[in-house]
């Protein structure tokens, strides 16, 4: 068996591997990538690039329903070609991944392709290698769980990861799950013409935990697709179909969309062997501001920890688990203030701290409505409810969920006013330009000022010399 001694072995050449590689092999040339199967990143194949592709296409033709009223003539005869548009999803989506595998051309030996196990906590082997490492990066990714019973139904059962792979899509499907990715994918196909019935086994969706905000976004999804809650889904196959039953109702669709979550790809690394304890999830211990694993010389990154399976977070914790494994000693790094975006129209999103969170500890709650919202209205999607939480003596910004027009950006300015530290007077301070679904922000910022308990400047303007706040 050939014998390599490297300084970092990284496993995985997902957005987190590359990130973890890339640091380490910045401080040191003796890293190598460990990668099995295929290469290119979960976001750039299967994740969020194609699906907003797959989303801006589904909203396109969604939107021709609008156009008469604006004077926009024959939108009636307008049809949409699914197969067409899958071959354009996968264009998009070959040209993403295109970019991810040149760079890993240009690492020669140090991208070594196959599945790697450890026989000791610095020692991996696979084939007739064996690489031994003064530190090793776990970052081999997540894949979609599908119910042991449903394997068996062949191309009828679809994942989030194979959608895109298909040749067309029917006129119905059952998609089960409505977390982030279901509804995202759910009501695309429902605004493509295709009649879906989605189940979620707990009371809330996409991630929500604001009763007021998951109340709004159920009503307003409700109004595009069927969604059924707090039911479990059950599925058989009944000839050359799949009967859904839930509740005793009983439907039968071509095929079944399973979105309900995804498990970590870590059963081939044998981490059981060399004495890694595993959660009731199957996944190790871990230090999110170090990336190490107990004291031994073993860092995780990315989808595989579950942690916070969004890019941004999980090129960090590559960075993270990369910069502590080629050093001798750990630094701890202070992680990115919470933002969760679903691309749903309107968009669910989540920035900070979740109500969950703050719902039992003194709290005020700023709100705003966008159905009458004048940006909104004239883009026609003048839906829309913002929560903003804040502490309740001096107003300083805790968090927000909401539903809203252009809610990635609003997330954006309330996750970067959150890490800042801001109160509610000192974003009221900042300028918001009119029109713009922004103002919605304004107007929930207000509503916090007007109940925190500091006495409240005469003015929005500054005064020179700053706001009269303690």
């Amino acid at each position: 068996m050939k014998e390599r001694k490297v300084k970092v072995a990284v496993i995985g050449a997902g957005t987190a591997g590359l990130s973890a590689f890339r640091e380490a092999l910045g401080e040191n040339p003796n890293c190598v990538l460990i990668n099995g199967g295929p290469y290119g990143t979960t976001c750039a194949r299967v994740g969020c690039m194609p699906s907003k592709v797959f989303i801006q296409a589904a909203n396109d033709y969604y939107h021709r329903r609008d156009f008469a009223k604006k004077g926009i003539r024959n939108s009636d005869r307008l049809s949409l070609d699914r197969r067409e548009l899958l071959k354009y999803v996968r264009s998009l989506r070959d040209y993403f991944v295109s970019g991810v595998l040149k760079s890993i051309e240009q690492l020669g030996d140090k991208n070594i392709p196959g599945f790697a196990r450890f026989v000791e906590p610095n020692v991996l082997e696979f084939e007739d290698q064996k690489i031994i490492a003064e530190a090793v990066v776990i970052a081999t990714g997540s894949s979609p769980v599908v119910p042991k019973p449903w394997r068996d139904y062949g191309d009828r059962v679809i994942t989030t990861d194979d959608i895109f792979e298909e040749e067309t899509l029917n006129d119905d499907m059952a998609v089960i799950g409505g977390g982030v990715i279901g509804l995202e994918l759910g009501q695309a196909l429902s605004r493509m013409g295709i009649n879906i019935e989605m189940v979620e086994g707990s009371e809330n969706i996409g991630g929500l935990t604001d009763p007021a905000v998951n109340r709004y976004a159920v009503e307003t999804l409700r109004e595009e697709f069927n969604l059924s809650l707090g039911q479990s889904a059950e599925l058989a196959l009944k000839g050359d179909q799949l009967e859904l039953c839930r509740n005793g109702d009983r439907q039968k669709f071509d095929k079944a969309l399973i979105a309900v979550g995804r498990s970590p790809n870590i059963s081939r690394l044998e981490l059981d062997k060399i004495g890694v304890p595993l959660d009731e999830k199957g996944r190790p211990e871990v230090d999110y501001s170090t990336m190490q694993i107990k004291d031994m010389p073993i860092f995780i990154a990315g989808d595989v920890n579950g942690y916070r399976p969004f890019l941004h977070e999980v090129a960090d914790e590559g960075r993270i688990a990369g910069y502590n494994a080629v050093r001798n000693d750990n630094r701890c790094f202070k992680r990115r203030t919470p933002l969760t975006i679903a691309f749903t129209g309107p968009q669910i999103v989540m920035a900070g701290k979740q109500y969950r969170e703050i719902e039992e500890v003194p709290h005020i709650i700023g709100e705003a409505n966008f159905e009458s919202q004048g940006r909104a209205r004239i883009m026609g999607e003048n839906r829309g409810i913002l929560r903003i939480y804040a502490e309740p003596r001096r107003g300083k910004l805790l968090g927000a969920e909401m539903m809203a027009p252009e809610g990635e950006y609003i997330g954006h300015l309330l996750a970067w006013s959150i890490q800042q530290g801001l109160t509610a007077f000192e974003v009221l301070n900042m300028p918001f330009y009119h029109p713009t679904v922004v103002e919605g922000l304004r107007t929930a910022i207000r509503d916090v000022v007007a109940q925190v308990e500091s006495p409240r400047p005469e003015t929005e303007l500054a005064p020179c010399g700053g706001l009269p706040v303690e």
